[in-house]
């Protein structure tokens, strides 16, 4: 298979003119002491225009390439020739050089353009260009050794040029050659021919000292417009990016990489009419793909593709954030590291992310993490000015101090999961560190379900402090300044980001309110509603396949009381009968109604309970989990609570009579929502599972746990 390899190079500018550069180029010849593989050249054609306007040369050139001498041997050469043509336009004030290989020419195809001209903004610089391809065709099977070689020594020599130019410049200047006249055309010729080009005014070439840019400002950003921050679009097609505006912008490139991005670049400009991504950003999706320009080019397109869906370009100006974020979404922006990055502090373990779910959906906190991010893209535009060095990504500090199970309530980790999924698609490389403090025992286990969806190039970038760890060495001095370490850690910056707290649950919003505002959010797909009346318990089979498994549940009582139950069984139940004209059967959108433990079953012979009985009030929510120690048949169960007689008399109370009466029709209202989590998933943490159920106690309201079936269940009021 041949392989095609391209360059592109950015512009360099030198701030000499292009007649002194010409005197400089042309010390290269024939041979030069700089390029110690550049062993002869010979003159083979020449051509000058009678006006000396136009001067062309060809040289034959004599390379001894630095190659394995295996190879040389194979080859069954010792030095390889190139064919170099060199075209000066005086007039025109341009230089062009092509140059292709003599030597392999019917395996190897090496093709070499470069350009010197005049700088579009000011007359007395120079601007230098080169592009190249290079395909092998076949090489003795030495292709991808061959295809090594002659990329590292292009690459070696793209460095050399400029240091080249620049010896030449200064052996001119030590001489007492600063400035070479521009070329005139010859008198006689104005008077033969009327169409002779008018001559451009002639001003001295002054040396612009490099002083004279403004500090830290590049040429570009002198002579053009286009990268001013208050204009959202990319510049024109013809607005190339130039060395001096790459290394002070984006940072330190290697050729290869410089020309990923340029080419990359070109091809948007070339096929994405309108708005085209800032460089900064195209390069941190070539970073993530580790510099392949198709896989590049292929997640760029998509998120493009994703951004103008969203309408994401204009989320920062149009969208304005629900109270309910404001008041309890406890993150913010909070100075910077001492990177100069922008530091953003959540505080995770103070955050009530289920009652953000409920009262949000996932929709709008999704939104929300976005413009969070949009935030951080213009911050690091912002800092790369303001500390006048490339600033691309964020640290982000997570302070875990109050997690607890709630936080491991499986819609919301799926949130969560969606939340980071959606992040790693589309702001690749922007988080330049996470600092994850303070971290309870329960979090292995949230690690474990989130760690699989996170980028390993971002992986490498978490730092996770147990306990007050982040106060000893190596921890928080070691990458924020003391003096804007948050009051909450024990600093003494006063930090603004929100505290947090629960969020009331009058602000949640019911599976029907949200399907009467027709947005069909991810709550109600994945909550279900059940109805349970007297006498009819809900009940929801579950197979377990692998013993120590782990069904999680979590459920919130809309109406009423019930009893919650968990049992196991070896045998399957029947199949529930479909009862159309039964007294139980609903035909509300009340939910479904289902039993499956048959009449006939003995409790501890036909199955058996694997949980103590919890009982439930209205408007409580509960969450919970349990590590199932056989295979077989798991039954959650819902059954209506009723009211125990009293004691003495064995007659019910009047208050219960009462109570019992307001409860319509004796029927009660769950939503609630069941998953598996296979052991495989918790990838050995099982361990730290079930050892860290000792903290739930204190972590939570109301707890019960069997711990011979270690299992926990925890009611948040």
């Amino acid at each position: 298979a041949a392989m095609v390899q391209k360059y592109q190079s950015p512009v360099r500018v030198y701030k000499h003119p292009f007649e002194l550069i010409m005197a400089a180029y042309e010390r290269r010849f024939p041979t030069c002491p700089l390029i110690p593989m550049f062993v002869a050249s010979d003159s083979v054609n020449e051509y000058k225009s009678e006006d000396e306007a136009i001067h062309v040369i060809e040289r034959r050139c004599k390379l001894d390439i630095d190659a394995p001498r295996l190879l040389k041997k194979i080859a069954g050469v010792d030095y390889v020739y190139f064919i170099q043509k060199n075209s000066l336009n005086r007039r025109e004030r341009t230089l062009h050089i092509e140059a292709y290989n003599e030597t392999f020419s019917n395996r190897v195809i090496i093709n070499e353009h470069c350009s010197y001209t005049v700088h579009p903004d000011n007359e007395d610089w120079t601007c230098f260009e080169q592009s190249a391809s290079l395909d092998i065709k076949s090489f003795f099977g030495f292709e991808s050794t061959v295809e090594k070689i002659a990329m590292k020594q292009y690459t070696s020599n793209i460095k050399k040029g400029k240091e080249i130019i620049e010896y030449y410049l200064k052996q001119l200047e030590e001489e007492g050659i600063t400035f070479v006249p521009r070329w005139t055309p010859p008198v006689a010729c104005k008077s033969e021919s009327g169409t002779s080009h008018p001559r451009r005014p002639v001003s001295p070439a002054i040396n612009i000292p490099d002083c004279a840019t403004k500090e830290g400002l590049s040429n570009k950003e002198i002579l053009n417009t286009t990268s001013s921050p208050s204009e959202p679009t990319a510049g024109t097609p013809d607005d190339k990016l130039d060395a001096d505006y790459i290394k002070r912008y984006l940072g330190d490139l290697t050729p290869m990489q410089e020309s990923c991005l340029i080419r990359l670049r070109q091809w948007l400009q070339e096929t994405h009419k309108g708005k085209i991504p800032k460089d900064e950003h195209i390069l941190r999706f070539l970073r993530a793909r580790d510099f392949n320009i198709d896989k590049a080019r292929e997640i760029l397109c998509q998120s493009l593709t994703w951004r103008k869906q969203h309408q994401v370009d204009y989320i920062l100006d149009t969208w304005n954030p629900p109270q309910v974020l404001q008041d309890y979404y406890a993150g913010g922006w909070h100075h910077h590291d001492k990177d100069g990055r922008p530091l953003y502090v959540l505080r995770l373990g103070q955050m009530d992310t289920k009652g953000l779910v409920r009262a949000l959906g996932e929709e709008a906190l999704l939104r929300y993490v976005l413009s969070i991010n949009e935030e951080g893209l213009r911050r690091c535009e912002e800092n790369t000015k303001v500390f006048g060095r490339p600033i691309s990504s964020w640290t982000c500090l997570v302070d875990l101090e109050g997690l607890n199970m709630r936080h491991l309530w499986r819609p919301g980790v799926k949130a969560l999961l969606r939340i980071i999924e959606v992040v790693e698609a589309n702001y690749p490389e922007t988080l330049g560190r996470l600092l994850i403090l303070r971290a309870p025992r329960v979090f292995p286990v949230l690690w474990t379900l989130v760690s699989p969806f996170i980028d390993d190039n971002t992986r490498k970038k978490f730092l996770i402090y147990a306990g007050n760890d982040y106060q000893g060495p190596g921890g928080l001095l070691d990458y924020i300044d003391k003096e804007i370490i948050p009051d909450f850690l024990g600093g003494e910056c006063m930090c603004e980001v929100p505290e947090g707290g629960l969020v009331p649950k009058s602000l949640y919003r019911t599976a029907e309110e949200l399907e009467n505002e027709d947005i069909k959010l991810w709550t109600e797909t994945i909550y279900q509603s059940a109805s349970v009346f007297k006498g009819a318990p809900h009940e929801v089979l579950i197979q377990i396949v692998d013993a120590s498994s782990v069904i999680t549940w979590d459920f919130d009582v809309c109406k009423g009381d019930i009893v919650f139950n968990i049992f196991h069984s070896k045998r399957a139940p029947q199949p529930p009968k479909k009862d159309s004209l039964g007294a139980h059967s609903i035909t509300s959108p009340g939910g479904n109604n289902v039993q499956l433990i048959d009449k006939v079953w003995q409790l501890g012979c036909d199955y058996s309970m694997v949980e103590s009985p919890l009982i439930c009030k209205e408007g409580e929510s509960v969450q919970g989990s349990h590590v199932t120690r056989w295979p077989g048949f798991y039954i959650l169960q819902w059954k209506f609570h009723s009211m125990p007689a009293c004691a003495t008399t064995n007659l019910p109370r009047v208050d219960d009579v009462l109570a019992s009466l307001q409860v319509s029709s004796h029927k009660c209202k769950v939503m609630y929502y069941t998953e598996v989590i296979g052991s495989e998933d918790f990838r050995g943490s099982m361990t730290s599972l079930e050892s860290s159920h000792s903290g739930f106690s204190q972590l939570s309201a109301a707890t019960t746990s069997s711990s011979q079936s270690h299992s926990s269940s925890m009611i948040s009021r």
